[in-house]
């Protein structure tokens, strides 16, 4: 600073040109103004607008950067005192560029286009926003969605108070939530205000303790376009604001999700984002220009080079985000970080994470992801929870060793379709059924040079993408005729069988029976299996969707939790809860370290059958070298009952922990409750699932007669 008689002059590069760094806009307590920063690549020109919130039609200021003051490099920067902004709050950017381009630097700048800043940190949709008016070339300006500019409030920091929640290991229990959809009905038992929000999250952490939670794994949270017909959220808008329509109040969001973690970890669980980093809501050359597109479009999206599809389509939605781009690398982290760092997330699983693998002519790239690289590298983001979906919607599929990311935790599709076909009935699934329990070694080996470990299994039956639990034993189809696209969207084959008759109308009570007993063998099956176990919200209650596998349009009471069903279907929950705390009270089942030679695997008598037409095996994990009991488990997928014969019955004395074709509440029993085992041969039903417990001493003195008795003839 310099003076002149009585004058202040700001003599500072920085405070008279801007600064390019850190990119989108930054307040300035003490020059009480505001930095800006863009990247463009191939702009030749930009220009800033801010508006006036009763004035939206027609900026009260704009600033055209001159780039021989104001741009560094591809960055186009300026800082604007406070004092000249006649109380704007809003902002949004033009960019001129050229058109056409060569044959990978497709361009699309329109100059009369209204951008969002890609760094925006919250964004505000006027009662005039328009989607269309995106799409249309020219103008948008009253129609578009804007940046806000942040308040000197919002600087200050959130009142965290060592909110840290502790990193869970054996006992790491993923629950997969919509945020809207979680609490929406309004048999949810929330405040009318807050269903649907982040703080009606909030208002239902008690019964996720209750039920054995140790984190939640949100559904996109990323600011997405409102008027787009999509419920899930899979179409990022931007990736540093939370979505404004899930806050109470559209203004606050960034508080009211602040709010929803910090409560989540003060009740001791984990707060996981399902984060879209390949694609985007502009989808193609039909879609709407909000942002990336008219800024900079061949360094945000992978051309093709074809001119009649110019947009490669590795994601299924119309465009590719260019995650060999240096400047896009460098984005992805920057958010990352914004919500680590600001919002005190604990990880995050990629949507479609092979993308990442795509080089920019869209050929899978043989040497390591650039940006699963930078990840490692990040001294914020190498300590996080980082979770793959680990294939493309192209046909690239990683699971397991060939996924970049050695360390990452990987969404096992391979453990769903082989679980879900075992307990259907098919045959020939024995060996896989054992490598899926075992915690998928042919997936994930810990062989010198590889050294992985079975928790980056992250195991799960259902999720968002396909069946409920419920209409997994349900549907033999899929039935989405309701989402507008002829019952051609979602998956065809879904590996599930209905129990005798298609959906709930003539469904007999024997039929129901069944239908219950086969959600209980998954999720039996789910909670003993050496892991990460994952299930989707509303499963532990028999959530259904009514046979529809891809609601991803249906914000309604279609895909909203039926709360209802909790208490139709209490006994279920039950056993679910009790399923996840069995789990957790056994670190045996679930290791750093795969089983090895603590497990035994036997059938029905000391040999296992791996003939293909074999439903039936069991296996005795000894727990001693995890300071646990030892467990025997027999399983029966067959649709006869069958008689095991216990091999190690004479070792220690064994009581029933689970038995998934008892009525509840003899289907699960709390340690020490079980009745004892007073022989060696076991009959477990048809299509079932039976774990003992080795007994402790102190329950050694009672026995249950029914369980007594000479030893059941094999059949």
């Amino acid at each position: 600073m310099g003076a002149i008689g009585n004058t202040t002059v700001t003599t500072g590069w920085y405070s008279r040109e801007g600064s390019p760094n850190p990119l989108g806009v930054v307040w300035l307590e003490e020059e009480r103004a505001f930095n800006f920063a863009l990247y463009s690549n191939h702009a030749t020109g930009v220009s800033l607008l801010f508006f006036k919130p009763d004035q939206l039609a027609k900026p009260c200021r704009r600033i055209d950067l001159d780039y021989l003051v104001n741009k560094s490099g591809r960055i186009w920067h300026c800082r604007v005192p406070e004092s000249d902004l006649a109380g704007a709050v809003y902002y949004g950017y033009q960019v001129q560029g050229p058109q056409g381009g060569r044959k990978y630097d497709l361009h699309a700048f329109d100059e009369q286009k209204l951008l969002i800043d890609p760094y925006a940190t919250e964004i505000y949709f006027p009662e005039t926003f328009d989607r269309l008016a995106a799409i249309r070339p020219g103008s948008n300006v009253g129609k578009a969605p804007l940046g806000v500019l942040p308040s000197v409030k919002e600087q200050e920091a959130y009142p965290w108070n060592s909110d840290r929640v502790r990193f869970h290991e054996h006992d790491l229990v993923i629950y997969e939530l919509h945020v809207r959809g979680f609490t929406r009905n309004r048999n949810s038992g929330v405040e009318a205000s807050r269903r649907g929000s982040y703080l009606g999250a909030i208002d239902k952490i008690p019964y996720l303790v209750e039920l054995g939670i140790t984190a939640v794994e949100l559904m996109p949270v990323f600011q997405f376009d409102p008027l787009e017909d999509n419920y899930w959220g899979y179409m990022p808008l931007n990736f540093f604001a939370p979505h404004s329509q899930y806050a109470s109040q559209q203004c606050n969001a960034a508080r009211e999700f602040r709010q929803m973690v910090s409560a989540f970890h003060h009740a001791g669980i984990e707060v996981i984002l399902d984060v879209v980093f390949n694609h985007t809501t502009e989808g193609d050359e039909h879609g709407p220009c909000y942002s990336f597109k008219g800024i900079d479009n061949s360094s945000y999206y992978i051309t093709s080079g074809d001119p009649e599809h110019p947009f490669a389509n590795f994601s299924g939605t119309g465009n590719t985000l260019h995650t060999k781009n240096r400047h896009c690398v460098r984005m992805i982290l920057d958010s990352m970080r914004s919500w680590v760092n600001q919002y005190h997330v604990d990880g995050f699983r990629f949507d479609l994470a092979s993308v990442f693998n795509r080089r920019g002519d869209g050929s899978v790239s043989s040497s390591q992801s650039r940006l699963v690289a930078a990840i490692r590298a990040d001294p914020v983001l190498g300590k996080v929870r980082l979770i793959a979906e680990p294939w493309d919607a192209a046909g690239l599929n990683q699971l397991g060793r060939a996924f970049p990311g050695k360390r990452w935790l990987q969404w096992n599709g391979l453990f769903r379709d082989d679980v879900r076909r075992f307990v259907k009935g098919d045959a020939g699934l024995l060996p896989n059924m054992v490598r899926r329990l075992y915690g998928s070694d042919d997936l994930f080996p810990d062989s010198l040079h590889e050294a992985c470990h079975p928790y980056q299994s992250v195991n799960y039956v259902n999720s968002h993408d396909g069946f409920t639990l419920y209409d997994q034993v349900s549907y033999n189809q899929r039935h989405n005729w309701i989402n507008g696209e002829q019952n051609r969207d979602g998956h065809r084959e879904n590996n599930s069988w209905n129990c005798g008759v298609e959906g709930d109308a003539g469904a007999t009570d024997e039929i129901m029976k069944l239908r219950v007993q086969q959600a209980k063998n998954f999720c039996c099956l789910l909670m003993l299996s050496n892991g990460t176990p994952m299930f989707r919200a509303g499963d532990e209650f028999l959530q259904t969707q009514h046979g529809n596998n891809n609601p991803f349009n249906q914000d309604n009471q279609f895909s909203w939790l039926d709360w209802d069903r909790l208490k139709e279907h209490a006994s279920f929950h039950r056993f679910f809860r009790l399923m996840i705390a069995f789990r957790k009270s056994h670190p045996t089942i679930a290791r750093s370290r795969f089983w090895r030679d603590d497990v035994r695997w036997y059938g029905t008598g000391p040999q296992i059958d791996w003939s293909s037409e074999s439903r039936q095996f069991a296996y005795h994990l000894r727990g001693e070298s995890q300071y646990d009991v030892d467990l025997y488990v027999m399983v029966n997928a067959d649709w006869h009952p069958h008689t095991f014969s216990i091999q190690d019955y004479d070792a220690s004395d064994w009581e029933v922990a689970v038995n998934t074709a008892a009525e509840s509440p003899d289907d699960i029993h709390e340690a020490g409750y079980g009745p004892r085992v007073r022989s060696s041969q076991f009959r477990v039903a048809d299509r079932s699932v039976v774990v003992l417990v080795s007994c402790p001493p102190a329950c050694r003195e009672k026995a249950d007669p029914a369980l007594e008795g000479p030893p059941l003839k094999p059949r």
